[in-house]
């Protein structure tokens, strides 16, 4: 099994302010993707999250622990996405909330794995974005990389 990991500050927010941007319809839409539906702050809920034209992916809230901590499991979407898990860990340094970002389980370090890498940095720049300056980049107006968006 091979990870995507990420480390990125977000200043001047609090923990709090990122985890509402993990959990919220509205906060996930102002960085990941625009169509964005469900259940995101309880353990158990379903979020749907889509990318016209090339679909997009249901995940499972595993795991909800405010202000520290966010884990999906994803249950539809791409086959090597199927069992994956996307997990935040959230804490206060200084005048930064430190965002530890994993998407573990990938069976293999397939060449859609290393573009899925290039993208999860660039939306957490969108999050890191949306939570200092109030705009983040989410889908559709978000970077373009290659063909596969």
């Amino acid at each position: 099994m091979v990870d995507i990991l990420h480390r990125v500050g977000v200043k001047d927010a609090s923990p709090a302010a990122v985890y509402d941007a993990l959990t919220t319809p509205e906060g996930l839409a102002g960085w990941w993707t625009e169509d964005t539906r469900g259940s995101a702050d309880v353990t158990g809920g379903v979020v749907e999250f889509r990318f016209p034209p090339i679909g997009g992916f249901d995940m499972e809230v595993l795991e909800v622990e405010p202000p520290e901590r966010v884990r999906w499991r994803v249950s539809d979407g791409p086959d090597e996405w199927i069992g994956t898990t996307v997990t935040w860990d959230l804490r206060q340094d200084g005048d930064y909330t430190i965002v530890l970002f994993s998407h573990e389980g990938w069976k293999e370090p397939v060449e859609f794995m290393h573009h899925c890498s290039t993208k999860w940095a660039s939306y957490l720049l969108s999050l890191k974005s949306l939570v200092e300056t109030g705009e983040g980049a989410p889908a559709p107006g978000d970077v373009q990389i290659s063909d596969w968006h």
